[in-house]
């Protein structure tokens, strides 16, 4: 059946979307994509531009993933759709809901790779943490996701993909401001967000679009280990909110701990800080503190953070993290006496630094924690497959 609007068909190029099926997943998409995609599938240049509009709403504000389901589209038109494209989502390999609230899932890529969120509700807001690669290159010793190595960057679809799943658990489609229980999104889960940076900034592009997620900037926190060249490129072309993961406070400390400090050191890093486009007192720069027994908790390491602070002259906060242990760790969480005294000398330096509740523990929601026990289960099913198969031939 002819479909009205539909020229000879030009073949779609390839596109780090494209499925194993063939298909484009058109989540993460910008419009000006989802209109070409659509041209080059065989629409005429009006008919791309009206479809990729209906498509776009009902993808980004009522959350629809069939094609069969947007009823302004004619449905002659549905099969068509379908042949050539999909609105993705990640598969869910297994979902956790802990005693606190906190949600994880352990999710999966069109291509077989493992990568997590967490969605963490508060009284005051509902905070999801999103992923942007599969594992990890930085190797940050307290941090377990630094364990794993680097598999590949997630797709701007596959960053959107999380955001989008995380409504469909929480029943919050069509898309409205009030009332959301995903009110923030944090780039603090598996991998370096500023190592992924175009894939990134272009799935943060599209979930702070108003006629998209439409959710603030000043919602949204990146969060990063240090990559200094590339953050003043994130305050400009993303404008978001900045976390810095610091975790100590001199060279030998956070050498150990976050070892990028070895190329961008702490002066270089709290200056750009400093020079981090729109920081100011009423969007502060985040940094991040895990408390570590006898490594950077001290009186000492808490007079010193403050003294870095004040000597940048920086919009700041500090959140200190109770360390969550996970097998094989190297350090023990600080105590609760140490914490506070150092939670306590950084107030009175003038500087805000709350102790994070941990949250989750039951779950083991610890980044990259969901993901290796996943690997460990899929390793003892495989291991007993192997010894039966083994068993049935010394048998035969």
């Amino acid at each position: 059946m002819a479909i009205p609007g539909l020229i000879d068909p030009v073949p779609v190029p390839r596109a780090p979307t494209l499925r194993a099926d063939g298909r484009i997943d058109l989540i993460g998409l910008p419009r000006e994509t989802l209109r070409a995609v659509l041209t080059e599938a065989g629409l005429d240049e009006k008919q791309a531009k009206l479809r990729a509009k209906q498509i776009w709403h009902w993808i980004y504000n009522r959350g629809a993933r069939e094609f069969s389901g947007m009823t302004d589209i004619a449905k002659t038109m549905h099969p068509w759709l379908e042949e050539r494209f999909v609105v993705g989502r990640p598969a869910v390999m297994e979902a956790q809901v802990s005693t606190d609230g906190t949600r994880k899932w352990l999710l999966q890529s069109d291509d077989g790779h493992d990568y997590e969120m967490v969605f963490i509700p508060d009284a005051d807001r509902g905070t999801l943490c999103v992923s942007s690669q599969v594992g990890c290159t930085l190797n940050c010793t307290f941090c377990h996701t630094g364990t794993m190595r680097l598999v590949r960057n997630l797709t701007a679809g596959e960053i959107v993909g999380q955001v989008m799943l995380a409504r469909d658990a929480l029943g919050e489609w069509p898309s409205q401001p009030e009332g959301r229980l995903l009110t923030n999104i944090v780039m603090m889960g598996m991998g370096e967000p500023l190592y992924n940076f175009d894939a990134v900034r272009d799935a943060l592009k599209l979930v702070m679009d108003g006629d998209g997620l439409a959710l603030s900037k000043r919602r949204i926190t990146l969060s990063t280990s240090g990559v200094v060249p590339m953050m003043a490129r994130a305050g400009a072309e993303i404008g978001v909110n900045l976390a810095v993961s610091l975790h100590g406070v001199t060279k030998e400390v956070r050498d150990e701990l976050v070892p990028l400090n070895k190329k961008y050191g702490i002066e270089e890093l709290l200056a750009a800080c400093a020079a981090y486009p729109g920081a100011n007192n009423a969007r502060r720069i985040t940094f991040e503190y895990v408390m570590l027994k006898d490594k950077n908790d001290s009186d000492d390491h808490a007079r010193e953070l403050v003294r870095l602070i004040r000597h940048y002259d920086l919009p700041a906060k500090v959140n200190l993290i109770p360390f969550n242990p996970w097998p094989g760790s190297a350090y023990e969480c600080s105590t609760r006496a140490r914490i506070a005294s150092f939670s306590d000398i950084v107030f009175q330096g003038g500087i805000s630094a709350p102790v994070r509740t941990p949250r989750g523990r039951d779950i083991d929601a610890a980044c990259g924690q969901l993901k290796t026990a996943a690997e460990k289960k899929r390793r003892s099913v495989r291991d007993r497959e192997d010894a039966a198969a083994a068993e049935i031939a010394a048998s035969a």
